[in-house]
């Protein structure tokens, strides 16, 4: 099982808007060098949304061979389509990547019944060991916790992203899901929290442009040092606040290149630059977490 600080990636771009290669592979030794746990491709902040594809496939299998072993690597595979899912997923399951991280079906809304039948499928047709994804704030659909423990018994099902942050559920998912089960929260602000009641680690936005301050938080809310997590937390809780001032991965990408961990703050239509308020935000939490020193 994978625990600790895991990376929602940020996918860099050229001016162009075609991805920026380059960017891929200097923020992939960041991580490494960071001590991040693994990396999430092309999920939400990765703009999954946004590319096509082929663009998704090509991606995924870049962060695999740019990482060559070092960190293991996760593809964002969801889709409110289960037949595509399911030949994303397979497409994926190639490229060298140890699960797919699988969001909730967006505006469709289908009942916990559908829910089930949907994972169940992929994860049947995949090969592919499935992370389930329930973030109801961006999906109108939230998949409850006695459908995730279903879930749990489901082969190649081994895990949640919880991103409602709804710190009573982990409680609950650890005892009815069991230790293998890996909880991991996709809510930066309450993560530590998240971690400190059972959870294993958390898939987070903060840790593109805070690696190291992440992976050190994660490590003291696994091993128990609770004053330690909520001292190095709180120190974050600014930044984790403000990434989400403008729609994500908007702030992220701009204080990934306020950082020079990336080249430009491209973004795909419908999302837009920062605004001059949103930067200013941004700056602020950047200068609070002491992060602008580095530049």
């Amino acid at each position: 099982m994978l625990r600790g600080s895991i990376v929602a990636l940020v996918t860099p771009m050229l001016a162009s808007g075609e991805v920026d290669w380059t960017s891929l592979a200097n923020l992939v030794n960041y991580h490494v060098n960071a001590g991040t746990t693994a990396i999430v491709a092309v999920g939400t902040s990765g703009e999954s949304v946004t590319l096509n594809e082929e663009e998704h496939i090509a991606v995924v299998e870049q962060a695999v061979a740019y990482a060559a072993g070092r960190i293991p690597v996760i593809a964002g595979c969801g889709s409110n389509n289960t037949a595509h899912a399911i030949a994303l997923t397979r497409r994926l399951a190639k490229t060298g990547v140890v699960a797919g991280l699988s969001v909730t079906p967006y505006y469709n809304k289908p009942t916990q019944e559908g829910l089930y039948r949907h994972y169940c499928a992929i994860a049947e047709a995949s090969g592919l060991p499935q992370i389930l994804y329930n973030v109801p704030g961006r999906t109108c659909c939230d998949l409850k916790p006695e459908t995730v423990v279903r879930l749990a018994n489901v082969a190649g099902i081994i895990g949640l992203k919880e991103a409602t942050g709804d710190i009573s559920r982990v409680s609950l998912l650890r005892q009815l899901c069991g230790p293998e089960f890996a909880l991991y929260s996709g809510d930066d602000a309450t993560g530590c929290d998240f971690m400190l009641q059972g959870g294993d680690g958390v898939i987070s936005v903060t840790t593109n442009i805070a690696a190291a301050q992440m992976a050190d938080m994660c490590r003291a809310a696994l091993t128990g040092a609770a004053e330690q997590a909520h001292d190095l937390n709180n120190r974050l809780m600014p930044l984790h606040h403000a990434l989400f001032c403008e729609p994500s991965p908007t702030p992220v990408k701009w204080a990934c290149a306020t950082l020079g961990l990336i080249a430009t703050t491209t973004l795909r239509l419908p999302l837009v630059d920062l605004t001059a308020e949103g930067k200013q935000t941004m700056m602020q939490a950047l200068t609070t977490a002491e992060l602008m020193a580095s530049v």
